[in-house]
C-alpha cells in the first residue's frame, strides 16, 4: 500500500470516529429533562430495591442458615470425636483387664505353692530364718495381687454359692447351717467385680 493511500484511510477512520462522538454527544444533548429525571428514578429505584429490607433480610437468612449448619457439623464432629476418644479408653481398659486377669491367673498357683510351703515351714529352730523369708516373699507377693485388684474369696461360714464356690465334697456336721461351706481346699479368688478362680471347698449337710 502506498503512503498515500494509508494516509487517506487514516483520516477517513478519523472522520468516522468523530462522527460517532458527535451522534453519541448529539443524543445525549437531545434526552430531555423528563427522560433524565425517569433514568436517574429508574437508577435509584434499582439500588433501593437492591438494599432494601426485604432483600437484607434474605442476605442475612441465608447467612444465618449457613452458620447454623456449619454449627451442626461442628458439633456432630465433636460428638463423634468424644465417642471416639471414649471407646479407645473403654478399649484400652479392657485389654489392660484382659492381660491384669491373665498374669494373676498364672500367678496363682505360685501362691499356691507358697501358702503350702509356709505350712510345712519349721516354726522354731534353724528353719525358722528360712520360713520367715518364705512369708515375707508371700505376704510381698499378695500384696501385688491386691494392688491389681486381686483378692481371695472368703468362704468358710458362708453359705455355699456356686457363683463363688466349687463344692468337691459333702459332709454331715450338725454344728454347721444346711449347705454351708465347711472347708476350703483350694482357695478362691475375685479379679475386680469378677470371679478369677472359684473356691474348692467342702459343704455340710
Amino acid at each position: 500500500m502506498e503512503e498515500k493511500d494509508f494516509k487517506r484511510e487514516q483520516e477517513e477512520n478519523k472522520e468516522v470516529l468523530e462522527g460517532e462522538e458527535a451522534s453519541k454527544v448529539d443524543t445525549e444533548a437531545d434526552e430531555t429533562p423528563e427522560e433524565a429525571a425517569a433514568k436517574a428514578a429508574a437508577m435509584e429505584a434499582e439500588v433501593d430495591e437492591a438494599f432494601s429490607d426485604e432483600n437484607l433480610e434474605e442476605k442475612q437468612d441465608k447467612k444465618d442458615i449457613a452458620i447454623a449448619d456449619l454449627t451442626d457439623r461442628l458439633k456432630r464432629s465433636m460428638a463423634e470425636f468424644d465417642n471416639f476418644r471414649k471407646r479407645s479408653e473403654k478399649e484400652k481398659a479392657t485389654m489392660f483387664d484382659m492381660g491384669a486377669r491373665s498374669i494373676a491367673e498364672k500367678i496363682l498357683p505360685i501362691v499356691d505353692n507358697f501358702e503350702r510351703a509356709m505350712v510345712a515351714a519349721p516354726k522354731e529352730g534353724d528353719g525358722k530364718a528360712f520360713a520367715d523369708g518364705i512369708t515375707m516373699i508371700y505376704n510381698q507377693l499378695k500384696k501385688t495381687l491386691e494392688d491389681l485388684g486381686v483378692k481371695p474369696i472368703d468362704c468358710v461360714g458362708q453359705a455355699f454359692d456356686p457363683n463363688f464356690h466349687n463344692a468337691v465334697m459333702h459332709i454331715e456336721d450338725e454344728s454347721l447351717g444346711e449347705n454351708v461351706v465347711a472347708e476350703e481346699l483350694l482357695k478362691g479368688y475375685m479379679y475386680k467385680d469378677s470371679v478369677l478362680r472359684h473356691s474348692m471347698v467342702k459343704v455340710a449337710n
